[in-house]
């Protein structure tokens, strides 16, 4: 090292790591025994635009091949969510049982 020279000091590289969450089925076990509605879908009315699916808190919308969906009564709530979202009415709230 030359004696009129300063080292180099590197500025430290800082790196973030944040948690994605993901929903999963059954994470508090199955809920579709105290639902009091439940979603039904209107096959004929659904476009297949997967609003639904994405706005579904508890990941019961099942996508299927043609981008139509179903739903997994065993974990879904009822919350109405998937309801409220569809831009074409295409999932209705009735009363279980």
């Amino acid at each position: 090292m030359n004696v009129n020279s300063k080292p180099v000091l590197e500025e430290p590289k800082t790196v973030f790591f944040a948690p994605i969450s993901h929903p999963s089925p059954g994470s508090v076990g199955k809920t579709g025994t105290w639902r009091t509605h439940k979603p039904v879908v209107d096959l004929d009315k659904c476009t297949g635009c997967l609003i639904c699916w994405l706005y579904c808190p508890e990941d019961t919308i099942i996508r299927l091949e043609n981008d139509k969906v179903s739903i997994d009564y065993e974990y879904c709530k009822g919350c109405g969510i998937c309801a409220h979202q569809c831009p074409f009415d295409a999932i209705q709230m009735v009363p279980e049982g």
